[in-house]
């Protein structure tokens, strides 16, 4: 009997442990039954947050949201139903149906069926969803642009990605994301906060009730508004004078560094990449001839040309190797010894002069004195001082725009010429390109547009940027702080009366604009590729200036034929509102460049 009892006994604790072990591997090891038995009962819904809105500087809406709406399913809870006919009627091919359902590995997990799915489609799809128990509908919204412009500046939004995910918890797969401009640098701003309501499920998936009345749910908080520094209509104006035409307008404020305008041409309309076609017209785009997606403005590495000099002259000035009653008795060039540097001014010329008519003799002359100065212990020191002080202007750096991949621009140090040329085998003659703005220099139309600013201030600049407020915080200290260059206040004054003197009397008339004194500089940029680029620099009202503007059109020659006149245009734009020389304008929005190389 004792023997008897000790088997049963064994044999009922051994059964007691079996049993405690399945218990525990269903509840708590084996995560499919655990997740099975969650969905039978709940459905967390998320509650998407809106994004956002975007206003221009003056208060009107350049982003807003439209509703959009998801397609879901947990395959787990689905039983069989008739395929062909939930294709037929919500437009899904089969094979996108059957894939989903053999997923095992993601059965009891929420999957998108059909997403971003308008709201007339959904109405349509709302008489038919009842025949489909455990399908839902998930609310969504996608961004929409009242005008097509300014791509490059809003940015656009799609889904996110196994990197982006891993780099913020926030994020799941099917969330949106910002991932260009304006969209990209403040989407922690913009996406706002996720809710979730819970729902009581049958075993077909079918909604019974609230979970505990709504006690667990979470509210959703939309993304916060955002005042971008751009004027729209500038922004639009700028635009349409850069059809058919390949280049950059940049435009800031420069008491405030605020981006009254970035144009970079061509672009796109920004409503291409919103919902469903994104990726398909995202590839459309990406394949054209002329990169409409390349930001130029804030990428591209041009050669200042002209523009340089006035810069040239500050640091002239701030060395003492000239000062502002400095002459030289020019002979029509420069001679480096080996070749020429031809100008087309000859005789007795002062720095305003130098200016005025974009003397290349003159900074030649300039740039020797600056290179040779003894004050330097080598020729190469004398650079790197140079060199300084071009950083000091926001040249051949990264200003830190609030724009993804801005690029610093190109500006070499004294080791580069060691290693071409041989450590103290090179000279001012050697480098003498760079003087005028050409040869192992390259700037974005940015930079060159912030190095305007520094000279309409007198000598400092605040960090570019394009959002000028966020609702409920405000803007990053960065952009509210001002870096001064290496050259004295005192130095400007010279440099800009020559300014002034280019489109009063000067290579830039075709800038002047009768009631108002534009300063400004010209240029013109060698180009291996073709014809030589049009550039042009100024600010204006001359003090207390509203307005600092680079414009750079590729391929079309000289900086008064084009470049000038589409400045003085958007300039007068916006101090104004009105263009008082439509024949002008009427050319410049006409002109068609494209095929003009």
């Amino acid at each position: 009997m004792k023997s008897k009892i000790v088997i049963f006994s064994t044999i009922a604790v051994v059964s007691v442990i079996i049993f405690i072990l399945k218990l525990y591997q269903i509840q708590v090891v084996d995560s499919v039954y655990k997740m099975s038995a969650e969905n039978n009962a709940f459905r967390h819904v998320i509650q998407h947050p809106s994004r956002g809105v975007i206003f221009d500087r003056n208060g009107e809406l350049l982003v807003l949201n439209e509703p959009s709406f998801d397609l879901k399913v947990v395959p787990g809870t689905i039983s069989e139903f008739d395929t062909l006919e939930f294709c037929r009627i919500f437009e899904i091919e089969k094979k996108d149906i059957d894939a989903i359902f053999q997923r095992k590995q993601k059965r009891y997990r929420s999957t998108i069926v059909k997403k971003q799915i308008s709201p007339e489609v959904y109405a349509k799809m709302q008489e038919h969803l009842y025949k489909f128990p455990g399908f839902y509908i998930e609310k969504r919204t996608i961004r929409t642009y009242p005008r097509p412009i300014a791509a490059h500046i809003l940015g656009y939004v799609g889904e996110v990605n196994t990197r982006e995910m891993d780099n913020d918890a926030y994020y799941n797969l099917g969330d949106y994301i910002g991932k260009s401009g304006i969209e990209r640098t403040y989407d922690k701003y913009l996406r706002g906060e996720k809710g979730v309501k819970i729902f009581v499920v049958n075993v077909h998936g079918q909604v019974q009730e609230s979970y505990k009345e709504g006690r667990y749910d979470t509210t959703a908080y939309s993304g916060n508004a955002l005042t971008a520094t751009i004027d729209v209509n500038l922004q639009e104006y700028g635009e349409s004078l850069m059809i058919n035409k390949i280049g950059s307008v940049v435009a800031i404020e420069p008491a405030t560094g605020e981006i009254l305008a970035l144009v970079t041409s061509p672009s796109y309309d920004p409503n291409l990449f919103v919902g469903p076609k994104l990726s398909g017209n995202y590839a459309k785009v990406s394949r054209q001839k002329n990169k409409p997606l390349y930001n130029r403005a804030i990428k591209s590495r041009y050669p200042p040309g002209s523009t340089f000099k006035p810069v040239s002259a500050l640091i002239a000035l701030q060395e003492n190797v000239i000062n502002e009653n400095t002459v030289f008795h020019l002979t029509g060039g420069y001679n480096t010894g080996s070749h020429i540097v031809h100008d087309h001014i000859a005789g007795a010329i002062n720095l305003e002069m130098s200016i005025q008519h974009s003397s290349n003799a003159y900074y030649c002359t300039v740039f020797k004195k600056i290179i040779t100065d003894k004050k330097q212990e080598s020729y190469a020191a004398s650079y790197e001082n140079w060199k300084m002080h071009l950083h000091s202007f926001g040249l051949g750096v990264k200003l830190g725009v609030d724009l993804a991949y801005e690029d610093k621009g190109l500006i070499y140090p004294s080791t580069y010429f060691d290693r071409v040329y041989g450590e103290g085998r090179w000279n001012h003659n050697t480098i003498i390109s760079l003087s005028i703005g050409q040869g192992e220099l390259g700037f974005s139309p940015l930079q060159i547009a912030n190095m305007t600013c520094v000279i309409a201030n007198r000598g400092y600049y605040i960090t570019p940027h394009v959002v000028k407020n966020i609702a409920g915080t405000g803007i990053d200290p960065q952009y509210l702080t001002k870096h001064y260059t290496e050259v004295e206040e005192r130095h400007f004054k010279p440099v800009i009366e020559g300014m002034e003197k280019v489109v009063t009397a000067g290579t830039a008339r075709s800038a002047f604009l009768e009631g108002y004194t534009i300063c400004g500089k010209t240029g013109t940029a060698q180009n291996p590729h073709g014809k030589d680029h049009s550039i042009f620099i100024a600010f204006a009202p001359k003090d207390n200036p509203k307005i600092a503007i680079a414009v750079y059109v590729e391929n079309a020659g000289y900086g008064s034929t084009w470049a000038a006149p589409i400045a003085s245009l958007m300039i007068e734009k916006f101090l104004s509102d009105s263009i008082s020389r439509p024949w002008v304008e009427k050319r410049m929005l006409e002109g068609n460049l494209l095929n003009k190389k």
